[in-house]
């Protein structure tokens, strides 16, 4: 007979402790790396019709979605959360894929057909699937201990920074204040635990898209007003 485990408790012989965390690392920084690639490496140019940061951007899936899955095996994700963690990263996959194509086209020939799939159904589907793979990691990881230390609380910042810039160049600012208020209120919930770092990532987002609406009276993509 199993002995019983208590709510939120892994199953036993899956891997426990803070294995997880580590990989919680890695995806914060591969996500504020890669989804900043057509900025941080504009300075590459062109390579033929295409850009050298449009052939690096095809690591992001890859660079995003397997820390996730490795830190929710770590922490021993139960299978109904392998699932919605299936559908966030099929979502993540197409979006990014819709939005890289269509970005590399519009460099080279702009259309409002490419801005439609670069710009709406692109980012939409690419961040959607961002929003579900990060519920999945939270569901698995928000009541596990705390962290400790600056370091998670800085990569957490780090993270909504990235969020923030994502949202308001990628024309999903709406969108992007209810997801971090969702999440916030999360955090918020489980705010003694793990969970605090949805805090630290997803408050400081929310704060900072309500001020740029406010200030800008609505939501203009940086790159249309000299910011970028």
């Amino acid at each position: 007979m199993r002995a019983p485990t208590t709510p939120g408790t892994p199953p036993t012989g899956h891997t426990t402790g803070a294995a997880y965390l580590p990989w919680l690392a890695v995806i914060a920084i591969a996500y504020s790396l890669t989804h900043h690639i057509g900025f941080g490496l504009a300075w590459l140019g062109n390579a033929g019709e295409t850009r050298w940061a449009d052939w690096v951007d095809l690591i992001t899936p890859y660079a995003v979605l397997l820390p996730a899955a490795a830190a929710l095996r770590a922490g021993g994700a139960a299978p109904r959360l392998w699932i919605l963690y299936l559908a966030g990263a099929l979502t993540y996959v197409e979006g990014h894929g819709i939005h890289l194509a269509a970005n590399s086209v519009s460099n080279a020939e702009p259309s409002d057909l490419v801005h439609l799939w670069d710009e709406v159904v692109g980012h939409y589907l690419w961040y959607g699937g961002l929003a579900v793979v990060f519920a999945a990691l939270a569901a698995a990881l928000a009541r596990r201990p705390p962290a400790r230390g600056p370091l998670p609380a800085l990569l957490a910042l780090i993270t909504g920074v990235t969020f923030t810039t994502n949202a308001l160049e990628g024309g999903t600012a709406v969108a992007g204040i209810a997801v971090a208020a969702a999440f916030t209120a999360w955090g918020w919930r489980t705010r003694g635990t793990l969970g605090r770092v949805m805090i630290y990532t997803f408050a400081p987002a929310l704060i900072l898209l309500i001020a740029y609406g406010i200030m800008h009276g609505g939501f203009p993509e940086p790159s249309d007003i000299g910011w970028v």
